[in-house]
């Protein structure tokens, strides 16, 4: 990195400095799990002898566990985007404000989640709904591997409970949709000819629209040919909304030809796709009882709250692990 001209192309000098920060990372790690084990060993010699240790060496193995199972995780990790940073774009189902609000409380927890992973979230796009909840979200996600892990949330998430707006207090289902791509970097080519392009400004709204809303400053952009629709209202500047925009339009069309060549081998090879966007993957059950169940791996949880604040880990590995079975089979 002291090589002169190495900070001539910012972007691609900040990508090796984030490789560099991956190995580190990795070795650091290695380092910590070998110091426990020593550690480990020490405690249990001291056992051994009489000692009251039993509440240290039970939270050593804790600790040791969840190192472990970040590594084999990471390893579970192999596709070519897997490491990259995400875009995750959140939409209500039918059901106006029922579904809205679903999809504000999906984000919330999308926003933990993060925080939790120590990952840098920035929000691109925020249409509020009308009453309630928001009609469109979309957010980039900066962390290693953040694609990796948040590609398994793809799909409609569906939500039952007693509304919030029903006077009558009655049970509502809800869904809303999550998609989540990689984050696309200038080093891929991606073919986008101006003449297919519709550009409209417009004044920002919505959180954290009232500081920039002074001018028309918000961007949609609409590619004419596959109709994929994208905006930006967060920068204050026309500009860089734009760019920002260019940059979401370049990762879905990414995402779209990718798509494409997975149902052309899919057809060549005969197979049926388990799981595609669209499809219903997870259900929240607030009443009559309290549950969480992943319908592709049935992995479930009795307490909607804590998954509701982020802690999603769970549900993530056993989706992790069974498509690694799936590909070791």
């Amino acid at each position: 990195m002291s090589v002169p001209g190495f900070w001539d192309r910012p972007e691609t000098a900040q990508e090796t400095g984030r490789k560099r920060a991956r190995v580190e990372k990795r070795i650091q790690s290695g380092q910590s799990i070998d110091s426990k084990s020593e550690e480990l060993d020490v405690l249990l010699d001291l056992q051994r002898e009489g000692e009251s240790v039993d509440g240290d060496i039970e939270s050593l193995i804790d600790q040791l566990e969840r190192e472990v199972t970040d590594i084999e995780l990471t390893m579970k990790l192999s596709g070519e985007h897997d490491l990259r940073d995400a875009i995750i774009t959140i939409h209500p189902g039918a059901g106006g404000t029922e579904s809205q609000d679903w999809a504000e409380m999906m984000l919330r927890m999308y926003l933990r989640y993060c925080e939790r992973k120590g990952w840098s979230t920035e929000l691109l796009e925020y249409q509020a709904g009308e009453e309630a909840g928001l009609k469109s979200a979309t957010a980039l996600v900066r962390g290693d591997y953040a694609f990796g892990y948040l590609k398994v949330e793809n799909g409609v998430h569906r939500l039952v409970r007693i509304s919030p707006f029903d006077a009558a207090k009655r049970r509502h289902t809800s869904f809303a949709s999550v998609f989540v791509i990689p984050d696309i970097d200038d080093t891929i080519h991606i073919e986008i000819n101006d003449k297919d392009l519709r550009v409209d400004t417009y004044r920002s709204s919505g959180a954290g629209g009232q500081h920039v809303n002074v001018t028309d400053s918000a961007v949609r952009i609409t590619h004419l040919p596959t109709n994929i629709v994208v905006t930006c209202q967060n920068e204050r500047s026309q500009h860089k909304n734009r760019d920002v925009a260019m940059r979401l339009l370049r990762a879905r069309l990414y995402q779209l030809e990718l798509d494409k060549r997975k149902e052309e081998q899919a057809k060549v090879e005969g197979e049926k796709k388990d799981i595609g966007f669209g499809s219903q993957i997870r259900s929240y059950v607030l009443q009559p009882y309290q549950l969480v169940k992943d319908l592709r791996t049935g992995y479930e949880v009795g307490d909607p709250s804590r998954i509701l604040d982020g802690d999603l880990d769970g549900f993530i590995e056993a989706f992790l692990a069974a498509q690694a079975r799936k590909t070791a089979d």
